[in-house]
């Protein structure tokens, strides 16, 4: 029992140092990056680094999209 208390202490200890530390994984996530050279293309496909392929949409896009909506039985009001 006192060796899994220890265990445990060790764990959440050793998790206590993980945490967000406000910086992006990659460059090309910042958004002050997302004009950079490196972060569009032709040079940011090589490597797979392109801001739409990490975000997975173009954040400068500025188009809007809508869906239409058709409303069922249940959200019909009687």
């Amino acid at each position: 029992m006192a060796r899994l208390r220890i265990i445990l202490a060790v764990t959440a200890l050793a998790l206590a140092g993980c945490g967000y530390d406000g910086h992006y994984r990659y460059e090309c996530q910042d958004p002050a990056n997302w004009d950079a050279e490196d972060c569009n293309p032709p040079i940011c496909e090589v490597d797979g680094a392109c801001t739409e392929t990490l975000l997975g949409f173009d954040p400068r896009d500025t188009s809007e999209t809508t869906v239409e909506t058709v409303p069922t039985e249940e959200t019909v009001a009687p």
